[in-house]
């Protein structure tokens, strides 16, 4: 049976240190070329395989990888340019369903890794107050920038995860 967490559940961690957020933003960074060398060589066929039985296709994580970190960058932005400010939600499941999923996943690993340039460095140039800086999830409560920086992290890597856990199984 496939576990829906290969890497395990994300959870908040508590008292977060310098070198934390160092590793987070690296995994940031590093996450476009992690998600190009799991994807590398695969099939139209392996692409639309379900990464579980009743998951999303393989272009369907990368297409919501995208679409994903893309809500992240809006967040990140937001956060660090307005008080206290409440982030939007979204419905990615539904969003997994419209048609721009159709498109090749070369044109969302383009998008990826171009999201994550720009956001890799405005990373890297937050100050310890920024870090500190809150947006209100209305599911999730308040956040700090240094909490969100950890969510993505995990993301990246939990989807990642899905994609490279499936290859092995199937020995692609």
């Amino acid at each position: 049976m496939f576990n829906q967490y290969p890497i395990g559940k994300f959870t908040v961690k508590e008292n977060i240190q310098k070198d934390d957020v160092q590793g987070w933003i690296s995994d940031i960074g590093d996450a476009p070329k992690q998600l190009a060398i799991a994807v590398e060589g695969l099939t139209k066929e392996q692409l639309a395989t379900p990464y579980r039985e009743g998951g999303w296709t393989l272009s369907q994580v990368v297409h919501h990888l995208a679409d994903s970190h893309i809500n992240s960058y809006i967040r990140f932005k937001v956060g660090l340019t307005e008080i206290n400010p409440i982030i939007k939600t979204y419905d990615e499941v539904a969003w997994a369903t419209l048609i721009d999923n159709d498109l090749p996943i070369e044109i969302s690993l383009q998008l990826f890794s171009a999201l994550h340039k720009r956001l890799h460095k405005l990373l890297c140039s937050l100050s310890e107050r920024d870090l500190k800086r809150v947006v209100q999830h209305p599911e999730n409560g308040q956040l700090t920038i240094e909490q969100l920086i950890a969510t993505y992290a995990w993301h990246g890597k939990h989807h990642i995860a899905h994609i490279t856990t499936l290859r092995n199984q199937k020995g692609w």
